[in-house]
């Protein structure tokens, strides 16, 4: 998938992941469509109320509206299940926040993320596993995103969009990670020293930290947008990708080598918006504090292991 230097940034978001959409989706299990139909048309004029994705896709699009002389930067597009019919209680939801989304996708039950593809989407959101598997194995940044369940960092209004990656699996392939479960900690920290000087095998969210970087340069002085990378990595294994980050021409705004460190405290710390890491260990400690991203692929994500 190319992207143009100009293009915006380009997020597929599942309704579900941007409204509140369980009690509807409770209905669907256990009543059936034409039971979940009726709900959902007897009550299209009753807004939805925010889902987990909300405040990141309002941070998002605020962006647009930074300097009109620009063109728009972002553009958010809803993929739902929904038929067109049942659909419209969405699009009534996204006129009564004040959500600038134009384009929608409504399959009445079928897969969402080929039409992330068609987009050609910098990343794609969902509540599924399954939709963010498959699309991470058709080459997507995708995650499952879990909302902040503890001591979740409040939100500031005019703060900057916060956004957090982990790196092996992430930002870079999931290659030095594979020879850490497989072998262990001295393994693998004995494989990044001696590989230092070659750049890691970039991952499924390289194009979109790109995108981001594109909008930042947009704003040399006060930036919208501040990026960090919170790794597990510590010495000797923190040069690889230094030097990785280097060669791409990539800069992050924070890099957190913790060691091993549980890594929610700085995530809050870093006041961050959203973290993407691909361990389930991992957003579930994370997500006491900030909203996490599950990157349903690599190494720790086996096909079958139901993780989400």
């Amino acid at each position: 998938m190319t992207h143009d230097a100009t293009s915006p940034l380009i997020v597929a978001i599942s309704s579900r992941a941007l409204f509140d959409l369980e009690a509807s989706h409770a209905v669907f299990c256990e009543q059936g469509v034409e039971a979940y139909a009726r709900w959902q048309i007897e009550r299209e004029e009753e807004p939805l109320k925010p889902g987990p994705a909300f405040s990141l896709v309002r941070k998002l699009l605020a962006l647009n509206r930074l300097d009109p002389a620009l063109p728009s930067r972002v553009e958010v597009i809803l993929l739902s299940r929904n038929s067109a019919d049942t659909g419209l209680r969405v699009f009534n939801a996204i006129r009564h926040h004040g959500l600038e989304i134009t384009r929608a996708v409504f399959t009445t039950g079928g897969n969402l993320w080929p039409y992330a593809a068609a987009f050609q989407a910098h990343l794609f959101l969902s509540l599924d596993p399954e939709d963010a598997r498959l699309a991470s194995q058709a080459g997507l940044a995708a995650a499952v995103i879990l909302a902040p369940g503890g001591e979740s960092v409040s939100e500031a209004g005019n703060s900057p969009l916060r956004i957090a990656f982990d790196g092996d699996a992430v930002l870079f392939s999931d290659a030095s990670e594979r020879i850490y479960q497989e072998q262990g900690l001295a393994a693998f920290q004995e494989h990044e020293a001696r590989t230092a000087r070659e750049p890691l095998p970039e991952g499924p969210f390289k194009p979109f930290l790109e995108a981001i970087q594109r909008i930042q340069r947009l704003h040399p002085v006060h930036c919208p947008i501040r990026t960090a990378l919170v790794t597990s990595r510590g010495a000797p294994a923190h040069e690889r990708v230094i030097r990785t980050l280097r060669a791409w021409d990539i800069r992050v705004d924070e890099l957190l080598f913790l060691g091993g460190r549980d890594k929610g405290s700085f995530l809050a710390a870093f006041g961050a918006d959203i973290f993407f890491d691909d361990q389930t260990g991992h957003c579930e400690s994370v997500r006491r504090f900030v909203p996490a991203g599950h990157v349903v692929r690599g190494v720790t994500n086996p096909v079958g292991s139901g993780a989400a």
